[in-house]
């Protein structure tokens, strides 16, 4: 069962922020990197998954500089067998997630995988565009925020249960290889240990280059703090007095 799995190193930023000198991005002083969320529960599916098929190799996949390498490694620790990064090159800009699920699909083309797996989103962009694109253009079956997987590899299915909206849960069967965006919640990924992790630190990463003349699909001009607006009122304790003034302030904002 060999597993290709797409991941991405994101930014988080701490209770204080602070910008660049151009005011183009934020201070990298005020960013701590990782690997996304909903990534971490891809891999440890992956992992699970291969080792109810007895073997076969988990591949992960990213867009991203060398920077990401720090994700992969730590996808590598938990115990996939190797990584593949495709490196956008300096320039490339703010890459859309069509041109990043172009690149992955291509890389992911190469390992010829019994399934593909991928966060149902990032924790920057909030898209959840770019896994059901990299099932388009890989023409492979995609279903989105799984959050149960069956695999039967001997049949060539796997049924999955699909979380949907208001609690609901679609259950269906689905050809494989095929591709399923992973939702929080499906497994507990595992921790590391320190051997692991030093085993990982020792791999060999494959790098790739992003197709040449790609560009991104825009560019930061400038970022500023919004100016701040009228303060809040406060309405006092007497729920009457409250109920009053409400009534003046909706009744202001509507004439």
């Amino acid at each position: 069962m060999d597993i290709a799995v797409c991941v991405k190193h994101v930014a988080t930023l701490g209770d204080e922020v602070e910008l660049n000198d151009d005011a183009t991005d934020v201070d990298p002083d005020y960013l701590e990197w990782t690997i996304n969320e909903w990534d971490t529960y891809a891999v440890e599916e992956a992992l699970r998954l291969r080792e109810v098929a007895g073997g076969g190799e988990v591949v992960l996949v990213t867009v991203g500089d060398g920077g990401a390498d720090e994700s992969l490694r730590r996808g590598l620790a938990m115990g996939a067998d190797r990584a593949v990064r495709i490196d956008p090159g300096e320039g490339a800009g703010i890459l859309d997630p069509l041109t990043v699920a172009q690149a992955l699909a291509l890389a992911i083309d190469d390992v010829h995988p019994d399934l593909v797996l991928a966060g149902v989103q990032s924790s920057d962009a909030v898209q959840a565009a770019t896994g059901t694109m990299v099932g388009q253009l890989l023409g492979l079956p995609t279903v989105a925020v799984v959050k149960r997987i069956e695999l039967d590899p001997g049949a060539g299915r796997a049924r999955v249960h699909r979380e949907l909206e208001g609690g609901l849960v679609h259950v269906m069967e689905v050809a494989t290889p095929a591709v399923l965006t992973v939702q929080t919640g499906i497994n507990e990924p595992r921790y590391a240990n320190l051997r692991a992790i030093k085993q990982a630190r020792e791999k060999e990463i494959a790098v790739r280059d992003l197709d040449a003349g790609t560009r991104g699909c825009c560019r930061v001009e400038r970022m500023f703090t919004p100016p701040a607006g009228e303060t809040a009122e406060a309405l006092g304790d007497d729920p009457a007095e409250i109920a009053r003034r409400i009534v003046e302030i909706v009744t202001a904002r509507l004439s």
